[in-house]
């Protein structure tokens, strides 16, 4: 009598899932090159994945503790972008907590609101995208800070932007302006905010070298103001993590190692000789695999949709 084998867990290897494309493409996995150029298409592949629509399998909730005064947070270098977000209001305990709306608005609509500075109950936010790489400017500490001073001189303002952060050792630290009289030394950056993301704030001593850091973050409007305790609650879609040394598991569900597979294989045929005459066919096969799992990979919630009311004050 024959019987199941009781098991669920089978999954493929960086190995195994290089050796299955090589082979879909007519070729054998020979060489620590074939190797290292497969890792190559596999991380380009998951950027392909991040551009093509949502992972669920990356969804990730995390909480910022706003502080009054401070419209600017880092986020995360690994998250793709933020899906859903609220702001949480726990007036006197957390038993009061509230979770009220906060609307995504678009750098144009952040640069026309006419104060910046408005405190109250944040109720726009405004999402920037970048690359997360850092770039040492040409100036550096003019003079030794303390773990609490909330201005830094630096000896030029050569690559900075109005608003920002830096790194200075291992703190990173956001700036929300600068301030240089004619073009002289030592210019501050001011309205810092010591210490971001988890990082500890710390005295730093003259002559030490700053790096401008393109930190993705949220800007928050009206900036938070000290009634209440703000909290920005985010779900983000962070980034697949990267192929790895060669025998690790992919960070990927089991019902997408059949796309991922179809999808190395096809990025391998544009690179392999002879794989230009399975192109077409390798290229079908991702596609279809693509689909078929991006199809199972959504929510399975009903839709429901919620008028929002607005009231329109008249002018006669």
């Amino acid at each position: 009598m024959a019987y199941t084998s009781g098991t669920s867990s089978f999954n493929l290897d960086l190995s195994e899932i290089v050796e299955e494309a090589f082979e879909r493409v007519g070729s054998e996995l020979r060489t620590g090159y074939d190797m290292r150029t497969a890792r190559r298409s596999l991380n380009l592949l998951f950027a392909d994945w991040a551009n093509r629509g949502v992972n669920m399998w990356t969804f990730e909730q995390d909480v910022i503790t706003l502080t009054q005064g401070q419209p600017t947070y880092a986020l995360p270098d690994d998250t793709a972008d933020i899906l859903e977000h609220v702001i949480r209001t726990q007036a006197n305990s957390p038993s009061n907590q509230a979770d009220l709306t906060i609307t995504r608005i678009s750098v144009s609509t952040y640069a026309t609101l006419p104060n910046k500075l408005t405190q109250g109950r944040p109720i726009q936010v405004w999402i920037q995208r970048l690359s997360g790489q850092a770039a040492v400017l040409t100036g550096t500490l003019s003079a030794t800070i303390t773990a609490t001073d909330t201005s830094i001189p630096i000896s030029s303002l050569v690559g900075v932007p109005n608003a920002g952060f830096v790194q200075i050792g291992s703190e990173l630290i956001g700036f929300n302006e600068f301030s240089v009289a004619d073009g002289a030394t030592p210019a501050y950056l001011l309205n810092c905010t010591r210490g971001q993301q988890g990082t500890t704030a710390a005295a730093h001593s003259s002559g030490v070298a700053i790096s401008l850091v393109q930190k993705q973050s949220i800007t928050v409007w009206p900036t938070p103001d000290g009634s209440q305790t703000y909290q920005f609650v985010y779900w983000r879609m962070r980034r697949v993590q990267d192929a790895g040394g060669g025998v690790n598991v992919m960070d990927v569900p089991f019902r997408f190692v059949n796309c991922l597979t179809a999808g190395l294989a096809y990025y391998l045929a544009l690179k392999v000789p002879g794989g230009m005459d399975r192109i077409q066919i390798l290229k079908a096969q991702y596609d279809e695999a693509w689909m078929t799992a991006a199809d199972e990979d959504q929510e399975r919630a009903s839709i429901r949709l919620v008028p929002r009311q607005m009231f329109i004050g008249s002018s006669t």
